[in-house]
């Protein structure tokens, strides 16, 4: 291969980690081109499986300031750059390798921090994005509806006092004006003194 053209390949790579959310590293050694395209085919938009050469992948990944491919290229390599749901593509690739265990994860990158195999497999077993969506909007319409409940609460309270207070009010009127029965009389100055003549 001219030098140009491997110019051009260690661009394409360079780019392919500058605009992926991450690439899962795997050896494919063993599997046909019939089972590579059911890989693709398994990933579908949310990876793109290419086939590489190490050592153009090693100055790309080290152009882009990938260092989680150090010692682990060797062997027929191939990288999924993940374009769409990290957790789908995980699961994409788990699932492929359970069924085509020629295929071997070899490690990973997502977001500029280095996985392993087994953070991958870990990965896989997350919720996917859609799922997860799901949950919280469920979890947030619980809550609205448990805000809803808890703001009525008081104000059904307060209805249930105006209702009692409306019925004790039809026994006894003056419960409405701020006591119960007809007010007790107290002595005034006069009386006080009237009784002081008496005795005297």
């Amino acid at each position: 291969m001219a030098r140009p053209d491997k110019a051009a390949d260690v661009a394409e790579l360079v780019e392919s980690f500058q605009e992926s959310a991450g690439a899962v590293l795997t050896e494919y050694r063993g599997l046909s081109v019939k089972q590579l395209r059911a890989l693709r085919r398994a990933l579908g938009d949310n990876a793109n499986y290419s086939v590489v050469k190490n050592t153009l992948t090693q100055i790309a990944a080290t152009q882009a300031g990938v260092q989680a491919f150090d010692g682990l290229l060797t062997g027929p390599t191939a990288i999924a750059f993940i374009t769409g749901d990290v957790v789908e593509a995980a699961k994409g690739l788990r699932d492929f390798a359970r069924a085509n265990p020629a295929l071997v994860i070899k490690g990973g990158v997502l977001e500029g921090k280095s996985l392993d195999a087994s953070e991958i497999a870990r990965l896989a077993d997350l919720e996917s994005r859609e799922v997860l969506l799901a949950r919280m909007a469920g979890g947030m319409l619980a809550s609205l509806s448990q805000a809803v409940y808890l703001l009525n609460a008081p104000l059904a309270q307060v209805a249930r006092l105006a209702g009692a207070l409306e019925a004790k009010a039809h026994e006894d009127p003056s419960v409405l004006g701020g006591g119960a029965g007809e007010p007790a009389t107290t002595e005034t100055d006069e009386d006080v003194t009237e009784d002081s003549t008496t005795e005297a």
